[in-house]
């Protein structure tokens, strides 16, 4: 099957085609105990500049059918069907030919970012890496080592990490779980491409960083334009970014809406309980209802006030206030 929607930029130019085509996906799993069909008949696609959430519980076919648009399924891996990106079907090009569209045309980040980083290799020489092995192929310019890591740095400073050219000789442990993920992003958008696919992308993190980092996620598709799929199981995160969500569930698509919609007025009853399992602060707890008058004349135990704590700078370097007039009563 051959589906020709033209490229990139001429999509985002012309507002015409979308970026991702999935038609009648496929995918089943060869085991000892037998076939398992892990996506049984999945249709959708991307546009230019939209951020697509495809939710669902553990076991609905969201990360199998992820995995299909960058070719990453194991051998065990049976697919049919097409996944269209820039007129190429990724489940039947060449084994070369899939090597340009990575990181070039559509690129991952990983739920982990600690397993996605080579722990013996600085976060630059990670970045430069992918841009060295796409340069000079497909026609395109070749690009020095130098000139791959001034473009490593570029990449840091557009996700936000500070002093990106003296951290770009860092290594991953020397940045903290947020921090990480922000440079699989940078990775991830090295060679500019038009989709990018997060994989859970903010499940490893604290709240105050997952908001950072759906926050870094909406520039990119204000700024540049960028496609994204999220792949998620946390509705928080799919009402904060996501313009249209496909609900799966056991393989299939039950549902699918623009983001307002769905939360608004759910069509399947899947969906009704996928949004009822949503935790909200107070609902089903103990206090539910006793908030007014909760610990009213309890004993303070901890109180602190205006606390402010200060690691000194080394080699001439600045102090770093760490907490800064920081006060609470428990």
């Amino acid at each position: 099957m051959t589906i020709n929607i033209g490229s990139v930029s001429d999509r985002h130019a012309a507002g015409t085609g979308p970026v991702l085509d999935i038609d009648h996906l496929k995918v089943t799993f060869a085991t000892d105990a037998g076939d398992v069909h892990a996506v049984k008949d999945v249709s959708l696609e991307v546009k230019a500049g939209e951020v697509l959430a495809i939710v669902g519980e553990s076991g609905s076919g969201k990360t199998v059918t992820a995995k299909t648009i960058l070719g990453l399924l194991p051998e065990t891996a049976i697919s049919s069907g097409a996944v269209v990106i820039n007129g190429s079907n990724v489940i039947s090009v060449t084994p070369g030919r899939l090597r340009q569209i990575r990181g070039r045309d559509v690129a991952m980040v990983f739920q982990e970012p600690s397993t996605a980083l080579n722990p013996v290799f600085t976060v630059g020489w990670q970045i430069a890496e992918g841009i060295l092995a796409h340069a000079g192929r497909g026609g395109g310019k070749r690009v020095t080592a130098k000139e791959a890591k001034a473009r490593a740095i570029e990449a840091l400073r557009k996700v936000g990490i500070p002093d990106p050219e003296t951290r770009v000789n860092y290594y991953p442990h020397q940045f903290s779980g947020g921090q990480k993920q922000r440079v699989v992003i940078a990775a991830a958008l090295a060679l500019n491409p038009g989709l990018i696919v997060a994989d859970e992308p903010t499940t490893a993190l604290d709240v105050t960083v997952q908001a950072e980092i759906l926050e870094l996620l909406r520039d990119l598709r204000d700024k540049y334009g960028t496609s994204i799929v999220l792949i998620t199981h946390n509705m928080g995160v799919v009402a904060d970014l996501a313009d249209r969500v496909v609900v799966m569930y056991q393989g299939d698509v039950v549902e699918e809406a623009a983001a307002q919609s769905l939360f608004a007025e759910p069509r399947q009853d899947y969906t009704r309980k996928l949004l009822a399992a949503v935790p909200h602060l107070g609902r089903h707890s103990a206090s539910e209802g006793m908030t007014e008058r909760a610990h009213q004349d309890g004993r303070v135990l901890v109180q602190a006030k205006g606390l402010t704590i200060e690691y000194p700078g080394r080699l001439g370097s600045p102090a770093f206030k760490a907490v800064d007039g920081v006060s609470f009563t428990v």
